[in-house]
Parts: structure tokens; sequence; C-alpha cells
């Protein structure tokens, strides 16, 4: 197992693979800690969460580079993971408790409730794209419900997955609380067979989601996907041409485009058509490229080079079925797995750009004549994670947002971005189950029916 530097295609660090049996003796040994983590007060899981998360801005410089090196993510950006990283651990260990307070229901009987109990050990099986903030985003609501949890993280961020574990540890919580598996995809299944293993949560792509979602089915287990996403943005006719283009652009460039919920397809009514593209386009080309470190780089390297020269032959195979490239679709001569911002245009059914998920700095513009046909094209395809709608009515909007466009994640006047506070994932091919909130916690505990007589 290698993580390689996007940037400059040197080796980082090299991994050997656990084996199935010390995978076997770590999942045994996070389960007799579960025996006694479940036992404990919200209070005291509280103290330790409190400590993660100073560790985490404490150390943030420090992990922001583990993670830019894995997978190049500019350091603007990877710094502001890591503040995510520590908001989610204080939302968690501040509000836990009561999301998971006994509620009392009225029946016939002298007393009856429901009351919200750990399962035991949860599997998490994560991407790179965002090696830090979607691991925690897991583990900050499943520790503090009282759980524990085993990773296994993509292997090209692997250095991320052991401080990330190394983390958990520094913050004082017992030990073998969280540990990580340095293991391959073909190791997942056996994984969540283990009788040990209770519940599997996986954040990746669509065939990866139909993977596990199966073999935890036949286990009888619970699962939460969230999966790709290919999210349309809706622009009205009175919408604010230039804050709506920057706001698309900003969506459609973080992480070098590399996002589930980034913003990448534009639906915009035929009159301001001309005017959003101008501006788009504009937008798109002034993305300054350059090293991941530098300051006053605005978009790094993709992760790996295989999937830069993916993303390029489902562009390629657009143009040659005739969309027409605005900007950009070309490899640069470069060993750095860098794409260049692009944009399409006359993409129509039958074209990769239209059906599959673009991961990287590719957007679509459409031309839509009216409202009902935007809403149409937005809401052909398979995925269903998040959508925007940008227009001066309000009222409007919000109306498109809740009977129009379909999608886990609608955002009026803004684009797609997940909150502690709210419930994040999607439909269709583009997962089930929910993050964050209080519907997150409760995603990995026995909801468990208290009668007495």
């Amino acid at each position: 197992m290698q993580s390689v530097n996007p940037f400059t295609a040197q080796i980082i660090a090299e991994y050997q693979e656990y084996s199935s049996s010390e995978v076997e003796e770590i999942i045994s040994q996070v389960d007799q800690a579960f025996q006694a983590w479940k036992l404990t007060s919200f209070e005291q899981r509280a103290v330790c969460m409190k400590r993660l998360q100073a560790k985490l801005l404490e150390k943030k410089d420090e992990l922001a580079e583990i993670m830019i090196a894995e997978m190049g993510k500019v350091k603007r950006e990877a710094i502001g993971e890591i503040e995510k990283c520590a908001l989610v651990c204080s939302f968690y260990a501040e509000n836990a408790e009561s999301f998971l307070r006994n509620e009392p229901v009225k029946t016939e009987a002298s007393e009856s409730y429901i009351s919200y109990q750990p399962i035991g050990t949860v599997l998490a099986v994560m991407p790179w794209n965002f090696p830090f903030w979607q691991v925690f985003r897991f583990l900050a609501p499943a520790l503090m419900a009282g759980n524990t949890g085993v990773l296994k993280h993509a292997s090209n961020v692997s250095g991320c997955a052991l401080a990330i574990e190394q983390l958990v540890t520094e913050a004082g919580f017992p030990e073998n609380i969280f540990r990580t598996l340095l293991i391959g995809s073909k190791a997942v299944k056996s994984v969540i067979e283990n009788p040990l293993i209770k519940a599997v949560t996986l954040t990746g792509s669509t065939p990866a989601g139909k993977a596990v979602a199966s073999a935890a089915g036949y286990a009888l287990k619970k699962s939460v996907l969230e999966l790709g996403g290919s999210d349309p943005y809706l622009i009205l006719a009175d919408a604010d041409i230039e804050t709506a283009a920057r706001l698309c652009v900003t969506s459609r460039l973080l992480n070098a485009g590399q996002s589930c919920i980034g913003a990448k397809r534009f639906i915009i009514i035929d009159q301001v058509y001309h005017r959003f593209k101008a501006e788009f386009v504009r937008l798109m080309s002034e993305a300054k490229y350059g090293d991941p470190l530098d300051a006053l780089t605005s978009i790094g390297p993709l992760a790996r080079t295989d999937l830069r020269n993916e993303l390029h032959q489902q562009v390629e195979e657009s143009r040659q079925l005739g969309a027409t490239v605005l900007l950009g679709g070309y490899v640069p001569d470069s060993e750095s797995a860098f794409y260049p911002p692009t944009v399409l245009e006359n993409v129509v059914p039958g074209m990769p750009a239209y059906h599959e998920e673009l991961f990287g700095p590719v957007a679509v513009l459409f031309r839509v004549n009216s409202e009902e046909e935007g809403i149409r094209i937005a809401n052909d395809t398979v995925f269903g994670l998040g959508a925007g709608v940008f227009t001066a009515d309000v009222s409007k909007g919000k109306a498109l947002a809740e009977k129009g466009l379909n999608a886990g994640c609608v955002f009026v006047n803004d684009f797609v971005k997940s909150d502690p506070r709210l419930p994040f994932g999607g439909i269709k091919e583009s997962g089930y189950g929910r993050e964050l909130s209080a519907i997150g916690i409760r995603e990995f505990v026995n909801v468990k029916t208290v009668v007495i007589k």
C-alpha cells in the first residue's frame, strides 16, 4: 500500500497491509473496549471528545500537511477541513446527551418510553477526498453514542488514517476505542461478516456502496451509505448572475472538484444564459493552479493520475459525441495529476457528461426555455445528493427546494455544504441513511422500547 504525492508524483510512504489474523485481533480488542465504554456517562465521553477537539486545533497545520501531501488538497482548504472536524467534535460533545435522552410515550402502561442504546463496533469505509472530515463526521457521533469504531480508509491516505487513530489515543480515550485497519478493498467483506462488527457506514462511489450494502444486508447488519452525486443548480431569470456564478464556481472548484456535493450541472434559463456563461467561464479560467502548500494556489491536483485520466476520458468521449468544450479539456504535460478547470455545453443524453458523475473540475452548462424544462433536466439523473436554485423570489426558491428538486439537500441562493446541525445524505443512487444532526447519531443505536406495567 503506497501513498503518492499527486503534485510531485513522489512516493511518500509504503505500508504493509494487515493480515486477516491481525484484523481479527484488532476487532476483538475494540469489542472488548466497547464493553466498558458503553457504560460510561455522556459527561465522561464529552471530556474525551473535547480533548480531541483541542488536539485537532493544536495540530491543525501538521495534520493539514499530511492531507496535502497524500491527496493534494490546497492548504487553505486542508486547514479548514481540520477546523470543521473540531467543530463536529464540539457539537456532539455538547448535544449527544439531549439527542439520545429517553423519550416518554403515553400508553396504557404505568410507564413507557424510547431508549437509545449503543450497539457495538461500527466499521467505517471512507474515501480519500476529505480524508479527515469524512471520518470525523462518523467518529464523533459514534463514540458519543457509546459505540466503538474501526476504520478502513482509502489506501492512498493511510497516513491520514493512522494520524486519526493517534489523535484519539492522545485525546485520552480508552485504549482500542477507535482503530485503523490497513487493508485493501477486497478484505472489507470479511470484516463486515465478523460477528463483532455490528454495523457499517460507507462514503464513496455507487459501485462501492452497492458492494458494501450487499455484504451488510446478507449479514443482516445496518448500513448507511453516502455515495456519488451529480448536483444540479438551477439559475432562474431573476437571479443575481454575478453572485450565482461566483458561488457556483466556488462549489465546482472546491477540493479540485472532487466532492460528492460539488455543483456539477448548471441549468440556466434562456434569458440569462449568455450572461451567466460569460461570467462563469471567466471565473473558472482565473483559478490559479500550483503547489498546494502555496497560499496563493486556489486549485491543486487531483488525488491520483488514474483518476485524472478517467475524468479526461469522460470529457473526451462527450466531445466526440458533440459536446462543446468552452474551457480546458486537456491533459497537461506534467507528472502532476492536475486537470484544468473545464466547461462543457451542448451536452445531451447519451454522453458521459450527461449521465455520469464528473469527479473533478469539470462543469456542464445547460440552456433551457422554462423552469419546468430546467426541473426535468435537474432530476434526470440516477443521483440525488444535493441541488441548488438561484432566484430573487425566495418563496419560489423555497417551493422548488421542497417540491421540485429531488435530492437529500437543497440550498437556495448558496451552494450545498454539510453542517453538523443538519442531516446530510442522499436518495436514489446517492445512498441512504443520514449523517450529522440528531438524526445522524441515531442511525447506529438500538432504538429500544421500554414498557413498565
